[in-house]
């Protein structure tokens, strides 16, 4: 392994979650509506030696009758709405058995396999399916239980049956039978940052990448690991400082986000959402841009046309002008009603999902010109993190408070 570099300390980005409201109940705990067609026939009173024992019998029923219908308008009155994920046109929500306050952070299906997946979050999450998301169970991986840590799996991913898995503190998991069982890799101690991203790249290859903008790669199942770039986004910038990076100054040494495209790329926003950072293959270096919209940066990632978006603080939505790595967005209006976009799918060129705080879930049907909402969504109690298409298919939205939204388009 390349020699590793000497880091100071750093703050690590804290996401604050929105405080759960009151949770969905599924369809199993919905009050039941009673019939009118089945209330009992109040009989007419009978002759004269049982008239009073009728009467008494009759007005006790006609009583009966009455409390039943009042409490029937009563139940009418006092329903739930329908839940909302069931209004949803193109989504429906998959309930998991997971502790309330979860953060789903990512997903993976076997590509031999699209039935058989992983589904990943905070305190020590690992869930597994094996009917196409439809149902999830808790996955025990004996080398990931450790008593002294609960560990975050921060992402997944899948090539062929190998897969790989990585978390914080630092852990790396590796399977070559499609998951069927796991072993542990071990990490240096020394390694810059945090592990936030794999990414399966052939046989018995990975790309792995930490919040401090270290790269490293590997060909041999893990057992070496080769840096991709020379020095962590800190020495970068502490180079680049006069080049006229604004706020570089300010910069904490940790990526708030970092999202790759299909060929390579990388793109990664500061911690402090005041400029990001881009690198393609053969890059010694991470490449420092700054911002060109007065709001923080929130979130950025690959279009499926090869250009980038970028999400700002407050819920705007910006798009780059022609596709590659360029300074140059444009706004696209967007009903986020205030609240931030967090994520974008994209499940086609002109097709993509968005999603973010308090249930936000907008669609493009036209490469992102033109964005409408689901306002089916409005409801769920739940900030929504991430986008994931598995294929023009399959996608899911994960979610705080163990929320799964699964497609069903």
């Amino acid at each position: 392994m390349a020699s590793l570099l000497q880091l100071s300390e750093y703050t690590h980005p804290v996401i604050v979650l929105k405080p759960s409201l009151t949770s969905l109940l599924p369809s199993s705990s919905r009050p039941r509506q009673q019939d009118y067609r089945t209330q009992p026939r109040i009989s007419p009173p009978k002759a004269s030696l049982q008239q009073s024992s009728s009467s008494s019998s009759s007005s006790l029923t006609r009583r009966e009758f009455a409390s039943q219908t009042a409490a029937i308008s009563v139940s009418l009155l006092a329903a739930p709405p329908a839940r909302s994920e069931d209004a949803l046109s193109e989504w429906e929500r998959v309930y998991l058995p997971i502790d309330p306050g979860v953060v789903l952070l990512d997903i993976a299906f076997v590509p031999d396999d699209l039935n058989h997946g992983f589904l990943l979050g905070t305190r020590q999450t690992i869930m597994e399916t094996k009917d196409g998301g439809n149902t999830w169970a808790p996955r025990s991986i004996p080398s990931a239980e450790d008593e002294d840590f609960n560990y975050r799996f921060n992402s997944i991913s899948f090539r062929g049956k190998e897969g790989w898995i990585v978390g914080k503190p630092a852990i790396l998991l590796y399977t070559s039978d499609a998951g069927e069982s796991w072993d542990r890799i071990p990490l240096s101690s020394q390694l810059p940052g945090d592990v936030v991203y794999i990414k399966a790249t052939g046989e018995k290859s990975a790309e792995l990448v930490t919040d401090e903008g270290a790269i490293y790669v590997t060909s041999n199942r893990g057992y070496n690991w080769r840096a991709a770039v020379q020095e962590t986004v800190s020495a970068t910038l502490n180079r680049t400082v006069s080049s006229g990076i604004s706020g570089a100054s300010y910069y904490t040494g940790t990526f708030n986000t970092v999202n790759r495209s299909p060929d390579g790329r990388y793109v990664a926003v500061s911690s402090r959402g005041n400029f990001y950072l881009t690198w393609e293959p053969g890059q010694p270096f991470w490449q420092p841009h700054n911002r060109t919209i007065a709001r923080r940066i929130q979130n950025m990632g690959w279009r499926a046309d090869g250009g980038l978006w970028l999400l700002v603080r407050g819920g705007g939505l910006y798009l780059s002008k022609g596709t590659g790595i360029t300074e140059e967005f444009e706004e696209v209006q967007v009903q986020s009603r205030g609240f931030g976009i967090l994520d974008v799918g994209y499940r086609s060129e002109e097709e993509a999902w968005a999603a973010g705080g308090s249930g936000i879930l907008l669609r493009t049907t036209n490469g992102g010109k033109t964005w409408t909402r689901d306002k089916a969504a409005d409801n769920i109690a739940a900030n929504l993190y991430s986008v994931k298409f598995i294929n023009d298919s399959k996608g899911f939205v994960l979610g705080n408070d163990g929320v799964l939204l699964r497609y069903l388009g």
